[in-house]
């Protein structure tokens, strides 16, 4: 039995991947779920599985990029649930490359969404929580966000971004009763390769031969998450090897840089090497 008993669920990116694996979820749950994503078609098969699942709610098409949509999409909340228990931030993009190398304009797109979007969600939806001084907000970053690796500069500062600024919102709502976890997911099978900026060919098929070599599933995630705000968990990383490299790079930081340094060598001396750590 969940502790939210008003059962409300306001998912971002929820038309494909883990948003989409948490709708259902959440659905067999019995929760009402508003199922955002910039794409409706995909959005609207969500809730075709979240009714299936056992739950109910609306889709919704909403660019995390516009303010106004977060604000309608929050004045619709309250007008027919009455607020919103969990708010959920998950819609990103993902980008591959050299910092050196990567175009300005590539940095501003990935800010834009994969920083810039959760900040509008917890700025809009979670001021819904404040008010109901109830409620919880979960933000999906990455393991690169954590792991300092080479080759994906843009994306990891971004989700380095979402961890810190995390910490700052669970900080500020802590007073008011409303939770805050982040998520650091290492590779699993999504679609994310579709909105991939930079990176060769090779990367690209580096990086989907170690999603879909996963030890787990969007599914599996999508469990830890609900299990994670049940417990009023704060960050959860769902890989056990990522999570044994984070104790590496907290507590032996100049051997967890030397790892990682050989694993950029071997990338550069053969794309195909190398093993998987953000």
């Amino acid at each position: 039995m969940s502790k939210f008993p008003s059962k409300r669920i306001a998912i971002t990116g929820a038309g494909s991947g883990l948003g989409r694996a948490l709708a259902v979820r959440y659905a067999r749950a019995s929760f009402r779920v508003a199922v955002l994503d910039i794409n409706l078609v995909g959005a609207e098969e969500s809730l075709r599985l979240v009714e299936q699942a056992g739950g109910s709610g609306f889709a919704l098409e909403l660019d995390v990029r516009r303010d106004a949509d977060f604000l309608n999409l929050a004045e619709r909340l309250e007008r027919e649930w009455g607020g919103v228990d969990i708010v959920v931030n998950n819609a990103g993009v993902a980008s591959a490359g050299e910092l050196l190398k990567a175009p300005l304009d590539e940095w501003l797109w990935m800010l834009d969404i994969n920083l810039l979007g959760v900040v509008r969600g917890c700025k809009y939806l979670g001021a819904l929580l404040a008010r109901q001084r109830s409620g919880h907000v979960v933000n999906t970053a990455s393991f690169a966000g954590l792991a300092g690796a080479p080759g994906m500069a843009s994306y990891g500062v971004a989700k380095a971004a979402v961890v810190a600024l995390s910490e700052q919102l669970r900080a500020e709502l802590l007073g008011r009763s409303v939770g805050v976890s982040v998520v650091c997911p290492s590779f699993f099978t999504t679609n994310l390769l579709d909105s991939m900026r930079g990176g060769s060919d090779s990367v690209k098929q580096k990086v989907s031969s170690w999603m879909n070599s996963s030890e787990i599933t969007a599914d599996d995630i999508a469990e830890m998450i609900y299990r994670a705000v049940e417990r009023n968990q704060f960050l959860l990383i769902p890989h056990r090897r990522a999570r044994q490299q984070h104790w590496f790079k907290r507590f032996l930081p100049n051997v967890y840089f030397k790892r990682m340094v050989e694993m950029a060598n071997k990338r550069i001396e053969s794309p195909a090497a190398g093993s998987p750590s953000a």
